[in-house]
């Protein structure tokens, strides 16, 4: 196997390596080897919506945890990341949003991101889109990943969205159409009540193509490179080494924590860092694995009454309805409701998100609910603070440094309390007032800024939206330039949410997917 060669390899089959690897073998003249390091998709609960929080901390999750975060009470922030075909998509709430239109417009006038405003990704995105109610101008039909409103609605799901309309928000039944703004249910990157993943929608309808290699449990230890060209990858299976050779490109999708990792383990990164660690420097770049954003979110927790909790409804009986049909409470992606809108009356476009559940998620979803609740979870999408990503060791298996910097700007802090604001108010209201029993956490239904700040230290998380830690651009610092090309190296591009320049307002599934399908056709018409 040392001895294999191909034309393009694609290292991570997430929610942009899948794309670039299908878009590709479309062709059946070129090659195509994509490396997974995890199996295939083949557990019941990844294909179970209500499920993908019983994925978390087991032999799918890479099971990555931060440094220690001064505004989250000092605790270590849990990551879970997929380690399978799919990728994130695979483990994900299946949230179908795109973030603002004006996110596109600032990567490309911002960062120098030539070919990446809006009107240029609306295309990729409409491309990849198979979306079962909405059409032109903003939404495509026939793509390979399906799009669907939920066939579960909860009833305070529903109430929420009154209750928020009650409050003085529009209703948006489109939060990726002409604006952002408004109150609404999600949709869902599911296919009649069935989680429908970039495996799904790509690597298993392509798994027959003679030119298309799929390798499970590969495990890609460095990038290969002659001076400054990458010419092949190292990886690990079955417990032996193996080296792939590429004789066009390598295509790096990582995402946000592994690909600035394997830049770095190969000899391409911020110099001083990797000297420190004796690793020689082939290409320095001050930019892999800074720059890094990730969406925080802190729950309002209420009790309720007079109605369920979704996370009693995983019994058998759903479980065969489930199968049999596609519908009831497993095909919720807990996170049924939300809103964008802005903290203050002064700001152009939104910075908060809410994702609202119906029952008590913190902490990932490791706690089983002991009494029923809801969840109100206030998202800051217009992140001021920034990280990192640092290697610990120059071993491929150990976890890097992660450093996410939550609310170490002020003003990330001061938006979310803003944020908790107007979601209480909403709570307030009486579509959904009638359904709250008592105040969780805060413990107070008019808390001070203070116990606000008590509380998101206590359940402040990850959105699971970190990026830019190989930012695109031509601005100094930028890793990728707008052809998603390694600047300083030949034959390497990187495609996944670690290339974004700025986190997107909303959650990046559908982003990292347009990456994909951009990031192909970029290919194809350099060839």
């Amino acid at each position: 196997m040392a001895d294999e060669r191909y034309d393009y390899i694609v290292i991570g089959s997430g929610s942009a390596g899948g794309v670039v690897a299908t878009r590709l073998t479309e062709d059946p003249h070129v090659t195509v080897l994509l490396l997974e390091a995890g199996p295939a998709d083949d557990d019941d609960m990844i294909h179970v919506p209500l499920g993908f929080s019983t994925l978390f901390k087991t032999r799918w999750d890479w099971n990555y945890e931060t440094t220690p975060q001064k505004h989250l009470a000092g605790r270590r922030a849990y990551w879970p990341r997929m380690k399978a075909l799919g990728g994130c998509s695979s483990m994900n709430a299946m949230i179908y949003i795109r973030g603002n239109h004006a996110d596109y417009d600032e990567w490309r006038d911002a960062y120098g991101a030539t070919g990446w405003g809006f009107e240029d990704v609306l295309p990729y995105f409409k491309k990849a889109e198979d979306n079962t109610r909405l059409g032109d101008p903003f939404h495509g039909r026939g793509g390979p990943l399906h799009v669907e409103d939920r066939t579960y609605d909860h009833e305070l799901s529903t109430a929420f969205i009154e209750a928020g309309v009650s409050a003085g928000l529009k209703r948006n039944d489109d939060f990726n159409g002409a604006e952002q703004e408004g109150i609404g249910p999600y949709q869902v990157t599911c296919k009649k009540g069935r989680r429908w993943s970039v495996a799904d929608g790509y690597i298993h309808p392509a798994a027959g193509r003679p030119n298309l290699t799929v390798r499970t449990e590969a495990f890609v230890t460095r990038i290969v490179l002659e001076g400054t060209r990458a010419v092949g990858v190292a990886y690990t299976r079955d417990g032996r080494s193996h080296v792939a050779r590429a004789d066009a490109e390598v295509v790096l999708s990582g995402g946000a924590i592994n690909s600035p990792q394997l830049l770095m383990l190969s000899g391409i990164g911020p110099g001083a860092h990797l000297r420190s660690l004796g690793i020689d420097v082939v290409v320095e770049s001050s930019g892999v694995g800074q720059n890094l954003q990730d969406h925080p979110v802190s729950g309002i927790l209420t009790y309720t009454k007079d109605t369920t909790d979704v996370a009693e409804m995983l019994g058998l009986g759903n479980l065969v309805k489930w199968k049999a049909t596609g519908k009831g409470p497993l095909s919720s992606n807990v996170a049924e409701t939300g809103a964008f809108f802005s903290s203050r009356d002064d700001l152009d476009l939104p910075d908060l998100q809410l994702h609202v559940a119906p029952t008590g998620f913190y902490d990932n979803g490791m706690h089983e609910p002991v009494r029923r609740a809801l969840t109100t979870a206030v998202t800051l999408v217009n992140v001021q603070s920034k990280g990192h990503v640092k290697l610990r060791s120059t071993d491929p298996t150990w976890h890097p440094e992660i450093d996410p910097g939550y609310f170490d700007d002020r003003a990330d802090l001061d938006a979310i309390i803003s944020g908790y604001r107007t979601a209480l108010a909403i709570l307030r209201e009486g579509p959904i007032a009638k359904y709250v029993d008592e105040p969780w956490l805060p413990a107070s239904a008019e808390p001070t800024d203070d116990e606000i700040v008590e509380t998101i230290g206590a359940l402040g998380q990850t959105l699971y939206h970190p990026v830019a830690t190989c930012a695109m651009g031509t601005i100094e610092g930028s890793v990728v330039g707008p052809d998603l090309k390694v600047h300083g190296v030949e034959g390497l591009r990187v495609a996944d949410a670690s290339v974004m320049p700025r986190v997107p307002r909303g959650n990046t599934n559908a982003p990292t997917i347009m990456i994909g399908e951009k990031c192909a056709d970029l290919i194809k018409e350099n060839r």
